[in-house]
C-alpha cells in the first residue's frame, strides 16, 4: 500500500531508482569535500545532525508519529559514549556501539510508555520523557551537569585510524552517516514501511487488514530513535564533548525545523533541511540571539511558501513536467 496524499511521493520503481542515483550523487559530492576547501568541521556536524532529522523523518513523515522528544536519544548517546570513552577508557567503536545501544533501550522503554497514545498526546508524552531527562542529567554526577563532558579523547578506531586526524575522521563520520542512511532508505523501501505508509494513510484501515499497528509503530520509534542515539554518538567524535544542550527540547525543536525546511516524508528533504540550518548557525553567528529569529522567518516562510519544504517542492514541480 503506497501513500496518496498530495504531500508525500508515490513509490515506483522510477522513484526509487531516481533515489538511488541521488544518493550516489550525494555520496560522491561528500567523498569530494576535504577536496573542495569547504570546512570539514562543518559538513562533519551537519551529517551528525542529518542522520538524527532523517530518524525523526522515519517516524513523523512514514509513520505519522510526531515527537518532541527525539533529542533524548540524541544527548543521551552523546553522555553514554562519552563517558564510556572518557572514563571507561573503551576503544572508539566500544563507545559507538555503548551510546547507540544505550539510545535503543531508551527508546524500547519510552516508546512502551508513549506508543499507546496518538496524536498530540503522543507528542506531549514524549516531551515530557526528553524534559524529565534532561533534569535527570542536569543532576546525575556521572554527566557533571552544565558543564557536560568535555575533552573527550578520539582514539584509533579498530586500533588503526586515528580519528585524531580531521581527514581521516571525516570520512569516517560521512561513512556513519551513509550507512544509516541506508538503513532508514531500505526500511523505507519495505514491506515495513508500505505497512508504515497505510498506518500514516489509514490506521483503521490497516487494523481492519489484520495489521497489528501498535507493534509498527513500535518497531518504527525503536528504529527511529536508536539512529538518532547512533547519531549522538557520531556527534561526539566531531564536537569531542558531550553537554546539554543535545538534551534539551529546543534540540527537538531544531530536529523538526530540519525536516519541515527540507521537506517531510521525502528521503532527502531531512538532508538538505539539516545542511540549511547548521549553516545558517555557523555564517550567522555573529549576529547572536538573532539567529533563532532569524530561523523562526525563515520556518514561516517555508511553511506559507514551500509547503513541502525545498525537497518536497522540488519532486512536485518535477511530478508535474512529466
Amino acid at each position: 500500500m503506497t501513500a496518496t496524499t498530495e504531500d508525500t511521493i508515490p513509490v515506483s520503481g522510477r522513484t526509487i531508482r531516481d533515489e538511488m542515483i541521488a544518493f550516489a550523487v550525494m555520496t560522491v559530492l561528500l567523498l569530494l569535500v576535504p577536496f573542495t576547501g569547504i570546512y570539514p568541521f562543518f559538513v562533519m556536524q551537519a551529517l551528525c545532525f542529518a542522520l538524527l532529522a532523517c530518524a525523526f523523518n522515519l517516524l513523523i513523515g512514514y509513520g505519522g508519529l510526531l515527537s518532541f522528544g527525539h533529542a533524548m536519544f540524541l544527548g543521551s548517546a552523546g553522555y553514554f559514549s562519552a563517558h564510556a570513552l572518557k572514563v571507561w577508557g573503551v576503544t572508539p567503536e566500544i563507545g559507538i556501539l555503548i551510546g547507540t545501544a544505550g539510545a535503543a533501550g531508551l527508546a524500547v522503554i519510552t516508546g512502551v510508555v508513549a506508543i499507546r497514545r496518538q496524536g498530540i498526546y503522543f507528542a506531549m508524552i514524549t516531551l515530557a520523557l526528553s524534559q524529565l531527562l534532561y533534569f535527570i542529567y542536569l543532576q546525575t554526577p556521572f554527566t557533571h551537569g552544565e558543564d557536560g563532558i568535555q575533552g573527550i579523547p578520539q582514539g584509533y578506531l579498530f586500533g588503526v585510524l586515528n580519528l585524531a586526524q580531521s581527514m581521516i575522521l571525516y570520512y569516517v563520520i560521512v561513512a556513519g552517516f551513509l550507512f544509516g542512511f541506508l538503513v532508514i532508505f531500505r526500511a523505507i523501501n519495505s514491506p515495513f514501511g508500505e505497512v508504515l505508509k497505510s498506518i500514516r494513510e489509514n490506521e483503521q484501515r490497516a487494523i481492519s487488514l489484520g495489521y497489528k499497528t501498535d507493534q509498527y509503530k513500535l518497531l518504527a520509534f525503536i528504529l527511529s530513535g536508536t539512529l538518532a542515539g547512533f547519531a549522538g554518538a557520531l556527534k561526539v567524535f566531531v564536537a569531542q564533548n558531550a553537554s546539554l544542550t543535545d538534551v534539551h527540547w529546543t534540540m527537538s525543536g531544531e530536529i523538526v525545523l530540519m525536516t519541515l525546511v527540507g521537506g517531510l516524508g521525502t528521503v532527502f528533504g531531512p538532508v538538505v533541511g539539516a545542511f540549511v540550518i547548521i549553516a545558517m548557525q555557523q555564517y550567522l553567528a555573529g549576529f547572536g540571539q538573532w539567529v533563532t529569529v532569524i530561523q523562526g522567518v525563515i520556518f514561516v516562510v517555508c511553511v506559507l511558501t514551500f509547503r513541502r519544504g525545498i525537497i518536497g517542492e522540488i519532486a512536485h514541480f518535477f511530478r508535474r513536467s512529466l
